[in-house]
């Protein structure tokens, strides 16, 4: 007999096509603990971008305006809180996190058992939770898979 993992858990890896012929961008993705979770809260992407930077995004179901500048707050469990001006990616359904979030995603993220989430535009708040189990074996393949 053998334990089934908890589809949650996985992170999930996808490449996508990137505007020139040729190019792609890698990328993992941690869909939200929905009963914990708004259901406009998605999840979370990690992404290979440009010039071996690695970026940090808060996917969201319903869009925001893509000229917004929403304040994200993230706490991990581990009792870490950081509030950060964000701006809109793909079509403002995801928020793209400064460089400095990046940093946590490549180091302290990798140890904590999950994040709290809420974005804020105007007067409109989105809140989540995502399971961080994982974290430290998928950052690493995809950080493997930048640049190919």
């Amino acid at each position: 007999m053998f334990a089934v993992a908890n589809p949650s858990s996985i992170w999930k890896f996808a490449r996508t096509p990137g505007p020139k012929e040729g190019e792609s961008f890698a990328s993992i993705s941690k869909t939200a603990e929905t009963m914990q979770s708004d259901p406009e809260f998605a999840g979370l992407i990690v992404r290979c971008a440009p010039k071996g930077k690695i970026d940090v995004l808060v996917a969201l179901i319903r869009p925001f305006p893509p000229r917004s500048r929403p304040k994200v707050t993230i706490a991990s469990a581990t009792g870490g809180t950081v509030t950060v001006e964000a701006s809109m990616a793909a079509a403002g359904a995801a928020v793209l996190l400064p460089d400095e979030v990046s940093a946590f995603a490549a180091g302290k993220w990798q140890t904590t058992p999950s994040l709290s989430v809420v974005v804020k535009e105007s007067d409109s708040e989105i809140k989540g939770v995502v399971a961080l189990n994982g974290l430290r074996e998928a950052y690493n393949s995809l950080a493997a898979s930048c640049g190919q």
